[in-house]
C-alpha cells in the first residue's frame, strides 16, 4: 500500500513539484554538454523525469492514476474538446504563421526574433512546399505524443494544474473549463520550465498554449484531450517550418 504523508497543502506541494521537476531537468542539461549519452538521449531522460515526479508524488498521498488525470475517460467528451478545439484553432494558427513571417522576415529589425533558416527561404504561402511522409517522420509523430505530450501533460495539467484548482478553485468556467488563478499558474511554471536547459526567451510563448491545455484538463477531468492537442500543435508547427523552409 502506498505510503501517505501527511495532509498535503496542495499549492505547496504544485511548487515542490514544479521545483524538483526543474532541478532534474537543469542538471540533465548541465550533464548533457559533457556526457554523449546524456545529450544523444536527453529527450527521452526529461520525459522519464517529467512522468517520475507525478507519480510518485502521487502515490505517496494514496492518488491512483486516474486520479492525476491518466485516464482517457470520459472518450466521447475527450474527443469531442479536442477534436472542436483543432478544428477552430489550427486554422487560425496556420494563418497567423503565415501573416507573422509576412511581416517579421522582410524586416531587418524583426527577423532575429525568427528562426534564421526560416526567414532565409521565406517566400509566403505561394512558396509553400508541404513535405512528404515517411516512417522515419511517423516515428516521429509518435514521439510527440509518447515523450512529449503525454509526460508533459502528465505533470503541469495531470499533477500540478489539478493541485492548483485545488487550492485556488475558479470562480469562473467556460464550458466546464475552469478559468482564474490556477490556470495562470499552472501555465506560467509550465513555460519557465521551458528555460531549464538552455535560456531562450521566446520558449516563454508556451505559457499562452499552456492555458488552452489546462482549460481542457479542467473541462474533461483528463489529460487526453490535452495530449492530443499539445502533440497535434507540435507536429504542426514542425509541418509548418518544414513547408516553408
Amino acid at each position: 500500500m502506498a505510503s501517505q504523508l501527511p495532509e498535503e497543502r496542495p499549492l505547496r506541494t504544485a511548487f515542490i513539484a514544479f521545483a524538483i521537476a526543474v532541478g532534474l531537468v537543469a542538471v540533465l542539461g548541465l550533464l548533457a554538454g559533457g556526457v554523449p549519452l546524456v545529450n544523444e538521449h536527453l529527450g527521452v531522460l526529461v520525459a522519464l523525469v517529467f512522468l517520475f515526479v507525478p507519480v510518485e508524488m502521487a502515490w505517496r498521498r494514496g492518488r491512483d492514476m486516474a486520479g492525476i488525470g491518466f485516464t482517457v475517460a470520459p472518450v466521447g467528451t475527450n474527443a469531442l474538446y479536442a477534436g472542436v478545439v483543432m478544428a477552430l484553432i489550427f486554422p487560425v494558427f496556420l494563418f497567423g504563421f503565415v501573416g507573422f513571417y509576412d511581416v517579421v522576415c522582410p524586416s531587418e529589425s524583426l527577423r532575429a526574433i525568427a528562426p534564421p533558416r526560416l526567414c532565409a527561404e521565406w517566400r509566403g504561402l505561394a512558396g509553400a512546399t508541404w513535405p512528404t511522409f515517411d516512417w522515419a517522420y511517423a516515428e516521429w509523430m509518435a514521439a510527440q505524443v509518447v515523450v512529449v505530450a503525454i509526460p508533459e501533460e502528465l505533470l503541469f495539467r495531470g499533477y500540478i494544474h489539478d493541485l492548483c484548482e485545488r487550492a485556488m478553485p475558479p470562480r469562473r468556467r467556460i464550458l466546464g473549463g475552469g478559468v482564474g488563478r490556477a490556470l495562470v499558474i499552472s501555465s506560467a511554471l509550465f513555460a519557465v520550465t521551458h528555460l531549464a536547459i538552455g535560456f531562450d526567451p521566446r520558449r516563454l510563448a508556451t505559457f499562452f498554449p499552456g492555458l488552452l491545455f489546462g482549460w481542457l484538463r479542467s473541462a474533461t477531468g483528463s489529460i487526453a484531450a490535452a495530449v492530443v492537442v499539445h502533440a497535434g500543435a507540435n507536429i504542426l508547427i514542425d509541418l509548418l517550418q518544414k513547408a516553408f523552409a
